[in-house]
């Protein structure tokens, strides 16, 4: 059998050509070309009235049926949240993330839960190291299974199994990872099929004689198709690849998970056609010296992207969060000028972080903007506001803002939060114990209603917090309670009145000097 041929196409025009050229001579853009097999066209059909007996007629969107979708359960709670349930039959999810983040322990977590392992999910192992694990270790190098090996990638009967192909480390490097993970011995040691392969073309066929419950694929970028002559993570093979599982995936009703690495400007390594193939993206986000990790669906067709994923890195690993709302805030008594609480919304599920600000004298030339977890264009808009509507002038000073926690937020509610910290920092004066915030700003100094205002008031009750400033009127117009149980609620209709609830009075000696 002849080998597949393939040519460089040209993403801009369609013009293929032989070999790889930095310019595309047909329309002269520049590192457009991309390898691409070959494929030779379907057979034609004979038009006419046998042609039009073949094909399927329409039917009326009334009269489709629903597919019935039995989702997998992972046994993470915090990871079928962001699915909507759990691994649909026959989807190709892509989870990418930082090196070090801890992508692959928690597909080895959610390995273990799949094949009845649930126990031992909850600690998952150092992520950070079981990420970087490596020749030190003294792991033997990576040897291609032969034709043996497929009697020990047979399903057993009767029991959830996952193959867990491996393009980056070795069996014996996942062997360490699994034995601090706890998984090596246990439930999940017999259920978990290792494969340590590159080709795809041997882990679809592997896979297809194991049967598994579910394939992963750890990574995509070092996984390759002899066909092409690219590297492996050259755009061409990553593309390719996915299109090759994203095929057996559909025709065997086998979920597949592909980790994937994300770029020096946070976006997933590879073309962007990579995202557009797959059913559901998923990002597991964090700073590598904090011990907060998030996970979020950029996209997902068979559910929400609005949910997001808590986990906990400790010296154990990563653990889920039993009550997220908590856990990105500091002391509520322990107030300080610069800090603001905010009642934020991220999918169904409030969270309360704390919002911080430094504002500082510039010493020279044009002061400094920094912003870490929010948009930075927002904030020199509502300097502005602050300045022009709230007699709050920041113009010749240094402004510092962050999210603490290492989250990163970008909801309108998210405005009056910052303004108050904003406002408190300059003035020296914090905002009142047991005090938490959540409105919009418009560029009048206006404060607007946010959605789900009810779920943010109730979880700021739960937590103990004692007021609540927020926007006049909800949605519709109607005047928000002055009362919720144990929460007072100031309703704010402008910025300047929302700072002036918010600090706490200026002290005595200050005011008489």
């Amino acid at each position: 059998m002849a080998r597949p041929t393939s040519r460089y196409v040209c993403q801009s025009c369609g013009e293929s050509f032989l070999r790889w050229e930095g310019q595309c001579r047909s329309c002269g853009a520049w590192n457009t070309l991309v390898e691409t097999l070959v494929r030779l066209p379907a057979r034609a059909r004979t038009a006419g009235p046998a042609a039009a007996a073949d094909a399927a007629p329409p039917t009326p969107i009334r009269d489709l049926a629903e597919p019935d979708l039995v989702r997998l359960p992972t046994g993470i709670g915090e990871l079928d949240r962001v699915l909507g349930g759990g691994l649909v039959p026959g989807s190709l999810v892509l989870l990418g993330g930082e090196p070090g983040v801890g992508k692959s322990t928690l597909v080895l977590a959610a390995a273990a839960g799949i094949a009845g392992a649930a126990g031992v999910v909850r600690g998952a192992g150092n992520a950070g190291a079981a990420d970087s694990a490596g020749a030190a270790e003294g792991a033997p190098s990576r040897e291609r299974p032969t034709r043996r090996d497929d009697a020990r990638l047979a399903r057993p009967a009767g029991r959830p199994t996952v193959l867990y192909a491996s393009g980056e480390e070795s069996t014996g490097q996942l062997r360490l990872r699994a034995r601090r993970l706890g998984l090596a011995d246990g439930p999940a040691g017999e259920a978990i099929l290792v494969l340590a392969e590159t080709d795809v073309e041997r882990i679809v066929e592997r896979a297809r004689a194991a049967r598994p419950t579910v394939l992963v694929v750890d990574s995509i970028q070092t996984v390759a198709l002899d066909e092409l002559d690219g590297p492996p993570g050259s755009v061409g093979q990553v593309r390719e690849s996915a299109l090759r599982l994203l095929q057996y995936a559909k025709s065997d009703g086998t979920p597949v998970v592909l980790v994937g690495h994300v770029t020096k400007d946070g976006s997933l390594a590879g073309p962007k056609t990579l995202e557009h193939l797959v059913d559901a993206v998923l990002a597991l986000e964090g700073e590598r010296g904090g011990g907060m990790r998030l996970l979020r669906a950029s996209k997902n067709r068979f559910g929400s992207t609005e949910e997001v994923g808590v986990f906990a890195m400790g010296e154990d690993g990563l653990r889920e969060v039993a009550d997220p709302a908590r856990a990105f805030l500091a002391d509520p008594e322990s107030a300080a000028p610069g800090s603001a609480i905010a009642a934020t919304l991220e999918g169904s599920r409030p969270l309360l972080v704390e919002v911080q600000a430094l504002v500082a004298p510039a010493a020279y030339g044009t002061p400094r903007r920094t912003a870490s977890g929010l948009d930075q264009n927002r904030l020199a808009l509502l300097l502005a506001v602050l300045a022009r509507r709230a007699g709050v002038a920041l113009a010749a000073h240094d402004v510092y803002a962050s999210v603490a926690g290492g989250l990163a937020i970008e909801e309108p509610a998210l405005d009056l939060p910052l303004a108050l910290a904003l406002a408190s920092s300059l003035r020296d004066r914090p905002v009142l114990a047991g005090t938490v915030a959540a409105g919009e700003i418009g560029l009048l100094g206006e404060l607007r209603p946010v959605a789900g205002l009810g779920r943010r008031l109730r979880e700021a009750e739960r937590l103990g917090f004692e007021r609540a400033i927020v926007p006049y009127g909800g949605r519709s117009g109607e005047p928000v309670p002055e009362q919720l149980a144990g929460l007072r609620v100031l309703a704010c209709r402008t910025l300047r009145e929302a700072i002036a609830a918010a600090l706490a009075p200026e002290p005595a000696e200050r005011v008489r000097s």
